[in-house]
């Protein structure tokens, strides 16, 4: 039986499309990059010119944790197409690497897609693309580093300016990680490295499915006298997409955090990550780059077959 049509119904206007959002030609272009990284569509960067989109919402009733929650920081009506832009054109690594624990060599397997950009506050990229001392502006010695740092490409440089307006710091390192899904995670742990300085802060966006992030206080030392020590519960947040975090103060001395696995719902959805930080010394250079890229091969994002595959030049990236 046909469904009858109301009135309203009638009248009822049609709703409008979506726009297209139209890729563009440029490109960011390094001997560093594996392929060219093209850059955002002008669609997205004047969606994300209305950033953040809400207040930031201070998490600090806990001893020694300073949060300041944007819910979200990037537009709704531009999150989709951010998430489903970076994913698509940034290349990532899944890397393999070996740590020592005791006497025994232990082969560590990264649980997600990661990539990094940037170097730290000793050097700079001169409008070529080369590396200069920040101090002389020369070019740097060749055996400054071991890797091969390679400058932020313009699709993240949009989000670092808008993030360090908006918190009044400044970065010069962004790391990326997709949590493909729910088996992709990272456990516990503290971004309190010395080459951060003292009380970091880093700027955490997410995009794509919702994933619990969890921060406990890490143990606390036994106080001198027998007074009661400060409570400090551990803490879960569900980050959506458009969601950003910044950590800041004595959170990453004190409190460690995670993204831990979860079976089905958005989470197989994917993910995407993007941290902004502050790098002094050539050795977080050096560190970032051994665990966010290593010797590994590349992987891009294939639209046909909806999953990241090692890359060739004949990889599929359509939607």
């Amino acid at each position: 039986m046909a469904k009858k049509r109301t009135l309203h119904g009638f009248f009822k206007p049609a709703e409008a499309k979506r726009p297209k959002i139209e890729a563009s030609k440029e490109t960011s272009l390094h001997p560093t990059y594996p392929c060219p990284v093209p850059h955002l569509p002008l669609a997205i960067i004047d969606a994300l010119a209305f950033a953040p989109a809400t207040e930031g919402k201070a998490i600090d009733d806990q001893p020694d944790l300073d949060l300041l929650y944007f819910q979200p920081h990037i537009p709704k009506a531009v999150q989709k197409d951010l998430f489903n832009f970076l994913r698509q054109e940034l290349f990532f690594y899944r890397v393999q690497y070996t740590i020592k624990r005791g006497p025994v060599d232990t082969q560590v397997y990264t649980p997600r897609f990661t990539t990094v950009f940037g170097v730290d506050e000793t050097s700079c990229f001169g409008a070529d693309g080369s590396l200069l001392d920040s101090k002389t502006q020369l070019p740097i010695p060749k055996d400054r580093y071991q890797c091969k740092p390679r400058p932020v490409p313009e699709c993240l440089e949009v989000l670092r300016n808008i993030t360090e307006g908006t918190t009044g710091e400044t970065f010069n390192s962004c790391l990326v990680n997709y949590y493909a899904s729910g088996n992709d995670s990272i456990s516990y742990h503290s971004d309190d490295e010395q080459f951060l300085g003292p009380n970091p802060t880093i700027a955490s966006f997410s995009l794509g499915a919702k994933r619990d992030f969890v921060l406990k206080h890490k143990p606390m030392p036994p106080l001198m006298t027998d007074s009661v020590k400060p409570e400090a519960k551990p803490l879960k947040i569900q980050l959506a997409s458009g969601d950003m975090i910044l950590m800041r103060g004595p959170t990453q001395a004190n409190w460690l955090h995670s993204i831990p696995k979860r079976k089905g719902g958005e989470s197989e959805k994917g993910r995407i990550n993007i941290t902004f930080r502050k790098v002094l010394v050539k050795g977080g250079t050096e560190n970032y780059y051994r665990y966010n890229v290593g010797a590994g091969g590349v992987f891009r994002w294939d639209g046909t077959k909806q999953k990241m595959d090692p890359w060739t030049s004949e990889i599929s990236t359509a939607v």
